[in-house]
C-alpha cells in the first residue's frame, strides 16, 4: 500500500527560509516520489499604460489592464538515498517575457535536473541540467516573498542557470555551492563560453540567514557581439525574528568589460519590511534603487541612462494555509524620461497597482 501525506515548508519555522531557491512548495510524497502544484494569478494596472499592455523592464506580473496568470508550473521530484531529479515545466506571462530567448520547448522548463550522491556518508550532490538561480534575495515565487511585486533585484538577474552544481555543506552554519554554467540566464548557449558562480550561505542562528553570491563569464553574442567578461556579485540578509516582523535586504554590483571601450557598472540595493497584524493580515513596505547607467543589462529609449528609485506598500491576506491575496502599488522614478505610453510618449514615473491570488499544494 502507497503512503500520501504532506510534506510543509511550515515544519521549517524553527530556521528562516531562504527565499532566494525555488524549494518551498508543499508536495505529496508517494514513497520516493514528491508533487506540488503552484498557481499565481493577478491582475496589474499600470498608470503610464504602456504600448502592447506589457510593463517594459519587467518579466514578473508585468500585463497591464488584464487578468492574466503569471506563472503556473506543476512540481515533480525523484529523491533516494544516492540519486535525486526534478522536472517543474511553467506556463504563464512570466515564462513568456523571461524565456523569449530560448528555441522550441526549452521556453517552458522552470527546472529540469538530475543529481547523484557523491560519497555515501557524505551529503555533498552534483546535480545537472536547469537549475534555480541563487542570486538575489528573490526568486519567482511570489508566495515565498514579503511583497509581491518583484523588487528591481531579481528582475535583472538570472531567475534560471543552466549546467552543473555542486553543493557542499561546510559546517553546521556554512553551505557552499559552486556552478559551472552555460552563461548568465541561458539553457542555449550564445558562444559556446562557459561560466562560473559560486554561492556561501552563512546562518549564524535560526533567525538570519546572509548569502554572497558571485558569477564570472563572458557574455558575448550575437546580440551584443562588443561585450567580454562580465563580473558580478551580490550579498543579502534575510531576518525573521519572531511571528510578528521580518525583513530582507540585498545589494550588488556588476562589471561588464567591452572588446572596445571602457568598462561599465552597475548596481542596486533594497529593503523590504513586514509587520503582521494576526495570522491572517499583514502589511509590507520596500524601498530599492537601481543604477545602470551604460545599459548593460535595460536598454532605454534614446540611450538614456537606467537610474531609478522606488517604493510600495502590499496588503497580503492568508486565505488559508496554502493560498494567498495581495494588492500591491508600487511607485518607480527616475531623472529619465524611460517609460512608455499609449502614446507612444515616455514620462519619468510609473506607478502600478496589482491584485493577486495564489495557491500551492
Amino acid at each position: 500500500m502507497v503512503s500520501v501525506f504532506l510534506v510543509s515548508i511550515a515544519a521549517a519555522d524553527a530556521q528562516v527560509i531562504n527565499t532566494a531557491t525555488m524549494d518551498t512548495l508543499e508536495t505529496t510524497l508517494i514513497g520516493h516520489l514528491a508533487i506540488g502544484g503552484y498557481l499565481d494569478t493577478y491582475y496589474g494596472y499600470y498608470f503610464n499604460k504602456p504600448r502592447g499592455r506589457k510593463q517594459p523592464y519587467a518579466v514578473s506580473s508585468a500585463q497591464h489592464n488584464e487578468f492574466n496568470i503569471n506563472l503556473a508550473y506543476l512540481d515533480v521530484r525523484y529523491r533516494s538515498s544516492k540519486f535525486r531529479a526534478r522536472f517543474v515545466p511553467g506556463f504563464g506571462t512570466y515564462m513568456n517575457a523571461n524565456y523569449a530567448s530560448e528555441p522550441g520547448t526549452l521556453k517552458n522548463l522552470v527546472e529540469a535536473n538530475v543529481g547523484v550522491k557523491l560519497f555515501p556518508n557524505k551529503n555533498i550532490w552534483l546535480d545537472a541540467g536547469v537549475l534555480g538561480s541563487p542570486f538575489t534575495n528573490e526568486s519567482a515565487i511570489s508566495k515565498d516573498h514579503l511583497m509581491y511585486s518583484r523588487s528591481l533585484a531579481p528582475e535583472n538577474v538570472p531567475y534560471y542557470l543552466s549546467g552543473v552544481k555542486l553543493f557542499i555543506p561546510i559546517s553546521s552554519k556554512f553551505t557552499g555551492q559552486a556552478y559551472l554554467l552555460n552563461g548568465w540566464q541561458q539553457i542555449d548557449d550564445k558562444n559556446e563560453k562557459k561560466s562560473v558562480a559560486t554561492q556561501l550561505e552563512f546562518r549564524p542562528n535560526s533567525k538570519m540567514l546572509w548569502n554572497w553570491n558571485v558569477y564570472f563569464g563572458d557574455e558575448r553574442s550575437d546580440v551584443n557581439p562588443t561585450y567580454r567578461q562580465r563580473l558580478f556579485s551580490d550579498i543579502f540578509w534575510i531576518y525573521k525574528p519572531g511571528k510578528k516582523f521580518d525583513a530582507t535586504s540585498c545589494i550588488y554590483f556588476g562589471q561588464q568589460e567591452f572588446v572596445n571601450g571602457p568598462t561599465a557598472n552597475w548596481w542596486q540595493g533594497n529593503f523590504i519590511a513586514r509587520y503582521s497584524f494576526d495570522e491572517k493580515f499583514s502589511l509590507s513596505g520596500r524601498l530599492e534603487i537601481l543604477k545602470d547607467k551604460n545599459n548593460v543589462l535595460l536598454i532605454t529609449p534614446v540611450n538614456s541612462p537606467y537610474e531609478v528609485i522606488g517604493w510600495g506598500v502590499c496588503l497580503n491576506v492568508a486565505v488559508s494555509h496554502n493560498a494567498l491575496f495581495r494588492l500591491d502599488a508600487r511607485q518607480l522614478s527616475s531623472d529619465y524620461s524611460i517609460f512608455e505610453t499609449s502614446d507612444n510618449k515616455y514620462i519619468k514615473n510609473s506607478f502600478s497597482t496589482l491584485a493577486s491570488l495564489t495557491a500551492w499544494f
